[in-house]
């Protein structure tokens, strides 16, 4: 399975909603702490990009020591219709500067480096220390991943539905199943329905894990092949 650091790297690195969460009173509308860019610096830094003249640009360049402590919450939301549907959450906390002259007229680059952070996802929960965010690498699938469950859901609703027979006898009855999160090592289905009306999470692995979408495609010709017989 995937570390706590790679998990939490990734969630940074995907398209997830995020807000950075201001310390002390703020008068700010909620849509004014969502940084419009996001990225990882090659140090591990996490990189924020927001208009000039936001909340959070001011609250950094007035901080003592041009220095802020916040947090950066990113909430994970399957890109499916499934029950339950956010899958996790990560937040990252550090120190907020602001690195001028770099985004352009009307912007600024906001430096956050990372002191810790804790992820909460359907893997489990786990805290992040800044030298395991900074080594960690993101998932390879993690910018196909939503548009990649969207396909599996509206043109091979058939084939995933077929995998309730690797699943088990817990998976008897059900009538919906749902690809709910894909990732290097495999593909996460969920389950609901049936007589009792329940919902679980069933997980299949790839044979080996995958670096690229040539990859994917194999082993998932591979799973539902091997759901087949």
């Amino acid at each position: 399975m995937p570390s706590a650091a790679e998990r939490t790297r990734t969630l940074v690195q995907s398209t997830c909603s995020a807000v950075v969460l201001l310390p002390g009173p703020v008068v700010a509308r909620p849509e004014q702490l969502v940084p419009q860019e996001r990225s990882v610096g090659p140090d591990g830094e996490v990189l924020l990009v927001f208009p000039a003249d936001s909340p959070v640009v001011r609250a950094a360049t007035h901080a003592q020591d041009d220095e802020l402590a916040v947090v950066l919450e990113i909430t994970d939301v399957a890109p499916v219709s499934v029950p339950n549907r956010i899958r996790g959450r990560a937040r990252v906390s550090g120190r907020l500067t602001c690195v001028r002259g770099v985004a352009g007229p009307g912007r600024m680059l906001l430096r956050l480096e990372v002191g810790e952070a804790r992820v909460d996802d359907l893997w489990g929960t786990g805290m992040v220390e800044a030298e395991a965010f900074a080594a960690a690498a993101a998932d390879p699938l993690v910018e196909h991943e939503a548009e990649l469950l969207q396909h599996l859901h509206t043109a091979h609703s058939d084939q995933v539905r077929r995998l309730c027979g690797l699943a088990g006898d817990r998976a008897a009855g059900t009538t919906s199943a749902v690809p709910v999160a894909m990732d290097r090592f495999g593909l996460r289905v969920r389950f609901s329905g049936g007589a009792t009306g329940r919902v679980f999470d069933a997980r299949f692995d790839f044979r080996e894990p995958v670096r690229d979408i040539v990859g994917l495609r194999r082993a998932m010709h591979q799973l539902f092949e091997a759901a087949a017989h």
